[in-house]
Order: structure tokens, then C-alpha cells, then sequence
């Protein structure tokens, strides 16, 4: 049996809270659907980019690897290359997740930052297609955060609906027929009394 006092007014307002509760259900379901639209399409994009990297790291450690050979170990040369600052990490929000955007300047360098004296054109190689595996990397990054952000607010998402539909409005719904049987039932037994009271009357 519920735990809730049988009244009219308690009566309209779980009513009140089940149109809320239906309400809230349904957001919560257009969210979960939004998301999982979202992150369906990024793990499409995932895979894509997945399969580039792996054909550019291999093509950049081939070119490594001739660099190596033609030229010794080019551990030295690497160091006159700069450090790369140029990644910044931006938000937006898709229904109220907060996803990632990762921005860096993505123009093909126009010139190797080291000498010619000591290099030859395999390092060059090289140089480029590790250029590349770094734009894919900061890609993927992006997808990847973004897929997980996604997957947990769609957990979070799922349980709270779940919630409201198997447990809250359940709960509601019972405690309407709750209070309406038992208003119905104290209406029969008040016209049943005032039958009873009128039938005595008629009776003197």
C-alpha cells in the first residue's frame, strides 16, 4: 500500500509530479537519442582516421628507417626541430556535454627546420609523414575524448531515465490509484449514509 494520505489535494499533486515525471522521461530519451547520433557518427570517423594512421606510421617508419641507414642515427638532427606549442583545446556543448575541439595550425610545413649539409631527402620524407601521423593524432585525441565524454553521459543519461520510468512514475501512478479508490470508496460509504439517513427520515 502506498505510503501517502488519501486526499484530493495530495491527489492533484502526484498528478502534477507524474506530468513532470513524464516530461522529464522524455527529455531524458531525446537526449540519449541525440547522443548516441553523435557519437555513432564519431565512431565512424574514429575508425577512418584509426586506418590512416596506421598507413601513415608505417610509411613514416619506413622513411625513419632509410634515414637511419643512408644517414646513422638521426637522434642529433631531430633536436634542432622546435617543439610544437601551436595546440590549443577548445569546448562545445552537445546537449550539455562538453566536448573537446582540439585546434593547431594544419598547414603542410613549406621547409624542413634543419640544415641540408647533414640530410638528404629520405630524412626529409620522414619529417613530413611524422607531420602527418601528428595531425591524425591530435584528430583521433579529439574523437576519442569526445566518444568517451559521450558514452558516459549516455550511461548517466540511460540510468536516470531508466529510473523514471521503471521505479518514479510507477510509484506515481500507483499512489493516483491509490488515493482515487480510496476517495471513490469514502464516496460510496458518505451517499450510502446519507441514503440510509434519508430513508429513516422518510420512514418518521
Amino acid at each position: 500500500m502506498p505510503n501517502v494520505i488519501p486526499t484530493k489535494g495530495n491527489l492533484i499533486t502526484i498528478k502534477r509530479s507524474l506530468a513532470l515525471a513524464w516530461l522529464g522521461f522524455e527529455l531524458m530519451d531525446r537526449k540519449r537519442n541525440i547522443l548516441i547520433r553523435e557519437m555513432m557518427n564519431m565512431i565512424d570517423t574514429a575508425n577512418n582516421v584509426q586506418g590512416q594512421i596506421d598507413s601513415t606510421f608505417t610509411r613514416a617508419y619506413e622513411a625513419l628507417r632509410d634515414a637511419n641507414i643512408s644517414l646513422g642515427i638521426c637522434d642529433e638532427i631531430a633536436q634542432s626541430v622546435d617543439i610544437d606549442n601551436s595546440v590549443q583545446i577548445r569546448f562545445r556543448s552537445v546537449m550539455g556535454v562538453e566536448i573537446p575541439i582540439v585546434n593547431m595550425d594544419e598547414s603542410e610545413p613549406s621547409a624542413v627546420p634543419y640544415g641540408f649539409a647533414f640530410s638528404n631527402a629520405t630524412l626529409d620524407r620522414a619529417y613530413f609523414e611524422f607531420w602527418r601521423v601528428k595531425m591524425l593524432v591530435c584528430q583521433l585525441a579529439e574523437i576519442e575524448n569526445s566518444i568517451y565524454r559521450l558514452a558516459v553521459a549516455i550511461k548517466k543519461t540511460q540510468k536516470r531515465a531508466n529510473a523514471l520510468q521503471n521505479i518514479i512514475i510507477p510509484n506515481f501512478t500507483a499512489d493516483i490509484k491509490f488515493i482515487t479508490d480510496a476517495i471513490e470508496e469514502k464516496e460510496r460509504e458518505e451517499f450510502i449514509r446519507l441514503k440510509v439517513i434519508k430513508a429513516r427520515g422518510d420512514k418518521r
